[in-house]
């Protein structure tokens, strides 16, 4: 089984670098398959300041870029392209992932896709995208200084783009279904404290309509009270309504559930897949925190390495022939959910 990876980690952000990081501080020699936007949602945050360690704040890119150097330290071997295809193996034989026509095979899989920016769904959405429409204030917030911009969405993170955003907007308005939001208290203050931060309650948005250029121009609102419509003109539109699970690759081969989240057995991450693993945003649909991604990163790393040992090949991996994970220098006990 020369050929035969012993773990590939299928993408990155929080989960897949910490799963790249114990599986190669527990010498398995680990492959991570981290994609084009290696990072994961991460890459397009600014300050970070609810992650331990960090006492003052640090930006999403190069707190990922940390993760990075640290699982490469310790052995992690990267494809910065992305999962094409992904086949399970039957009784015990090794699963199979491709990356355009290259396959790669492995005895475990570690799945880390995260999970992705929803969508609306309203007319001029995707014809406008890249032309006003947006999903990412960190990423275009500078294309608009000193122009009309609105948030569509009530979370943290609605307040958080809408509070970056407000650093070049001449005016930034949150447009929100609800008249309550789903934001934190400490975030929702900060947006309201922001003198060019206005709310807009309870609408949402018909359609995103383009002006003479062929760029955003305008958007139909329209109460979900009284039905009453409202033209707001505007030249940038940034989305915050949730994310998705990043899912596809394995749809209709793993167990999901209605919403596309990958299903975990009990507090484990084992899946319905003997050998496949998944974590972070892929699964948690919950809390979807940096940290907790992290956490679920570890388990399933662990839950891999466990695997591994129960469960021995011909030749055995040299991390199973006694070296065990740095940690504590033993195999731990197989998790039960």
């Amino acid at each position: 089984m020369a050929d035969v990876e012993n773990v590939i980690i299928i993408g990155s952000g929080p989960a897949g670098y910490t799963a790249s990081l114990y599986t190669s501080r527990a010498n398995l020699n680990p492959l991570c398959i981290e994609g084009f936007m290696w990072g994961g949602l991460l890459q397009q945050t600014t300050d970070v300041e609810n992650y331990p360690g960090f006492p003052e704040g640090i930006m999403g890119p190069e707190m990922m870029q940390k993760f990075r150097d640290q699982a490469e330290r310790f052995g992690t071997r990267f494809i910065t392209d992305n999962v094409t295809k992904f086949e399970p193996g039957a009784d015990g034989e090794p699963h199979t992932v491709w990356v355009d026509d290259e396959a790669y095979k492995a005895r475990t899989v570690i799945l880390a896709m995260g999970a992705e920016h929803k969508k609306l769904g309203v007319p001029g959405e995707e014809e406008l995208g890249g032309r006003g429409v947006s999903y990412c204030a960190t990423c275009d917030a500078a294309f608009y200084k000193d122009r009309t911009t609105i948030i569509v969405g009530g979370g943290d993170s609605a307040m958080e783009e809408a509070i970056f955003l407000a650093k070049f907007s001449s005016k930034v308005t949150i447009v929100h279904r609800r008249d309550e939001f789903r934001a934190s208290k400490i975030m929702l203050e900060r947006a309201k404290a922001a003198e060019n931060i206005e709310f807009l309650t309870p609408y949402t948005v018909k359609a995103f309509l383009p002006g003479e250029k062929g760029a955003l121009d305008r958007a139909d609102l329209i109460n979900t009270e009284t039905g009453e419509e409202l033209v707001l003109p505007m030249a940038g539109a940034f989305i915050a309504i949730g994310h998705e699970p990043q899912s596809e690759i394995v749809d209709g081969l793993i167990d999901v559930d209605d919403e596309g989240y990958v299903k975990v057995d009990g507090r484990s991450t084992r899946t319905n897949i003997p050998g496949v693993f998944a974590a972070g945003d892929l699964v948690d649909h919950t809390y979807r925190q940096a940290i907790t991604a992290s956490g679920s990163g570890c388990q399933a790393a662990l839950d891999a390495e466990w695997y591994l040992r129960d469960n021995p090949s011909v030749p055995t991996p040299k991390a199973l022939e006694g070296t065990g994970n740095l940690a504590e220098e033993q195999w731990a006990p197989v998790a039960r959910s």
